[in-house]
Formats: structure tokens, C-alpha cells, sequence
């Protein structure tokens, strides 16, 4: 009868942590293939990017060290599969023998906790979640307690579902749309009014060139170069992407958030293009706001790569180093513009944020990448 008591009082102490790190620190549960007695949290703005609970009984050393190796495992492919370069965990034990001393293994912080009392004596986790304790206590017992926790963590489930269907969901991309049809009419319109010289025709309707923006200052082309191209298949190609990736992003972060991103990379393309551009050269094409749709959907699949599976590592990241290899090996194609809005698209994002991800201090942190980024560029063209 004791046996059975203390089985459900370790059931009940693991049923309250993950209470507090689900409700109160915003951790989310992994679902992990084969893992047996184990649960696993993630976080990734906590204290702990993984918190683990290792509720299987270890029972000496042997046990101990091979439970670590396969954390580590198990670590190395979350990293891989979530585009990680550093990852810490807390791996808490709620059944370890008494011949067992916790250690401590890098980036890997174990802790023993058979009751609640071990808290107040763990600065492991204290030091990082001071309010656990308090957190902990229930006025609710037995199975009103049981009811309770289990019904909270299912509305914060709940909750989390209901935000994540709100910005997955496919609405219409009215502004996408709209980009599309003004790129093409802009390219008619470069046929129609033709004079002969088609180079020169592009100039007159904004081409971008170094001489005609830094010495006759017509910042104008900076934006008109992006919705002007040379070429059917040009064209095709640009807005091919743009329909792809316009359709899902226009969705993910909303009209407004999404032209933004839109038109700052196409900007900041162009000024990149400026720096390694020859004077006579001029240069046209929404690819460079294109890269930036990319490095926006970069960003927006490292928060949302729960949701949205495999797609970062195996299918965005390929397609823009092929992109990007491509570039460089065949003359004619502007990378400076290409790379340039592949990072713009990074910190613009990261400036005006996913909902219900991004902090309001990680969107001011990127709004001062972004201005920063503007003047650099603005100071190495124009001042240098």
C-alpha cells in the first residue's frame, strides 16, 4: 500500500511541473518517436531551451551516463532539425537511486527531484525559476488536484492551437497579387513605349544605375528597378516566386507587416547593389525582394518549425544556397542584390515580428539592426 501511495505522490510532483513549465514559463511538449519515461519541453526564449523530466527509474551510474549520451543524441538532432547552433537543457530526475550522483555535463544541467522539498534545496533551478516553488502549491487535492492540472495544461494546449491556427491559416493575398500585376504592367508598359534602345527604355522608367542615383540623386530607383525586368522568361521567373512564397508569407504575417518586408528588401537590395555595381551597369528585377520573402520565410519556419515539419533544413535552406550557388556561377546575375535581400528579409522580420512569438524587445533590437543596417549602406554609397 506505501509502494502504491509514493507512486502516485512522483505521478502528482510530475504533474505539477508540467503544469508550471507549460502554463506559467510557456514551454511547449516535443513529441518525440521511441522515448519511453521521458518528457520533453521546449522554449526558446526560457532560461533552459529544453527542459526534460526523466520520470523512468535510474538506477546506478551505468544507467546514469547512458541516460546523458542519449540526451545528447536526442539534443544533436533537435539542433539539426530545428536550424540550432546552441542549445542548454535541464534534465530533471524524479526517480533516481541513492547510490547516484547527479553531474553535470556541459550544456546539460541534471538535477534530483524524488519530492518537492528538493526545489528549495536546487539553486539549478531556483536561480532560474524563482516563483516554482509558490507556483507548486495547490489548494486542491487528490483528484480535484488531478482534474485541475490536467485541465489547465489542456487550455493552454488549446490556446496554443488557437494562435497557431489564426496565423497559419490562408487568407487572400490581396497585396501579393497586386505586386504581381503591377510588375507586369510595368513590363508591358517598357514594350509599348519602346524607343528603339531597350536598355535606355528601361533607364527612363527607373532602371537602377550608380551614376544616375549617387550623382544625379534620383533615389527614386531604388524601388522602381525592383518592379522592372528584361526578358519574358525574367519575369516569369520572379513572379513565379513571388506567388509561392507572397501567397504563404502575405498569410503568415498580414497585408501590411508582409508589403513592408516587401518593399524594405527591395530597397536595400538595391543599395547593396550599388556598392559592387559598375558605373555603367544598370540592373532591374524583383529578385532581390524576392530573397528577402525567403529570408522572412527563414525566419518564420524557425519559429513556427514545430508546425511546420521538415521544411526548414530540408526544403527552404537547399533552395536558397542553390540560389545563391547559381548566382555565382553564371555572369549576368545581380548576388549583391540577392544576398542583400536575403539578410534585409532576416532583420526586417525579426523588426516587425510574428505574432504572438516575437517580443516587443526582440522587434526594437530589430528595428535598431534595421536602421543601423540603412545608414551603414546610406554612409559607405553616398560618404564614404
Amino acid at each position: 500500500m506505501k509502494e502504491e501511495l509514493s507512486l502516485k505522490e512522483k505521478d502528482m510532483l510530475v504533474m505539477k511541473l508540467l503544469h508550471y513549465f507549460i502554463t506559467e514559463e510557456g514551454y511547449n511538449p516535443i513529441i518525440l518517436h521511441g522515448v519511453q519515461n521521458e518528457i520533453w519541453l521546449e522554449n526558446m526564449e526560457g532560461p533552459y531551451r529544453i527542459v526534460r523530466i526523466m520520470t523512468g527509474y535510474i538506477h546506478n551510474k551505468n544507467q546514469y551516463d547512458f541516460d546523458i549520451f542519449k540526451t545528447k543524441k536526442i539534443m544533436q538532432k533537435i539542433k539539426f532539425k530545428t536550424f540550432t547552433l546552441k542549445m542548454n537543457a535541464l534534465s530533471i530526475f524524479v526517480d533516481l537511486g541513492e547510490c547516484v550522483d547527479i553531474e553535470n555535463f556541459g550544456n546539460i544541467n541534471c538535477v534530483n527531484v524524488n519530492n518537492e522539498a528538493d526545489i528549495d534545496k536546487s539553486n539549478v533551478i531556483l536561480d532560474f525559476f524563482p516563483n516554482i516553488k509558490n507556483k507548486l502549491n495547490f489548494s486542491e487535492k487528490g483528484v480535484e488536484l488531478f482534474t485541475k492540472i490536467t485541465n489547465d495544461i489542456n487550455e493552454k494546449n488549446k490556446q496554443d492551437a488557437r494562435q497557431a491556427e489564426e496565423v497559419l491559416s490562408i487568407k487572400k493575398p490581396i497585396v501579393t497579387y497586386a505586386l504581381i500585376a503591377i510588375n507586369i504592367i510595368m513590363f508591358l508598359m517598357t514594350y509599348v513605349f519602346n524607343a528603339g534602345n531597350y536598355l535606355q527604355t528601361l533607364l527612363n522608367f527607373g532602371a537602377l544605375s550608380t551614376t544616375h542615383v549617387v550623382e544625379y540623386n534620383q533615389y527614386y530607383r531604388l524601388l522602381t528597378s525592383a518592379f522592372l525586368h528584361i526578358g519574358v522568361m525574367h519575369i516569369f521567373f520572379n513572379m513565379y516566386a513571388l506567388n509561392i512564397l507572397g501567397t504563404q508569407l502575405e498569410s503568415f504575417y498580414g497585408h501590411i507587416k508582409f508589403l513592408i518586408i516587401y518593399l524594405f528588401c527591395a530597397i536595400v537590395s538595391s543599395l547593396v547593389s550599388i556598392l559592387f555595381l559598375d558605373a555603367n551597369t544598370i540592373s532591374v528585377g524583383a529578385s532581390g525582394a524576392v530573397f528577402g520573402l525567403l529570408g522572412a520565410m527563414l525566419y518564420f519556419g524557425y519559429h513556427y518549425r514545430s508546425h511546420l515539419g521538415n521544411v526548414l533544413t530540408r526544403q527552404l535552406i537547399p533552395i536558397i544556397m542553390l540560389n545563391l550557388v547559381i548566382g555565382f556561377m553564371f555572369v549576368g546575375i545581380n548576388n549583391a542584390a540577392h544576398i542583400g535581400g536575403l539578410i534585409s528579409g532576416l532583420i526586417i522580420s525579426n523588426a516587425i515580428g510574428i505574432k504572438y512569438k516575437t517580443t516587443n524587445f526582440e522587434k526594437i533590437n530589430g528595428m535598431i539592426v534595421a536602421a543601423l543596417s540603412v545608414i551603414f549602406l546610406i554612409y559607405m554609397i553616398f560618404f564614404r
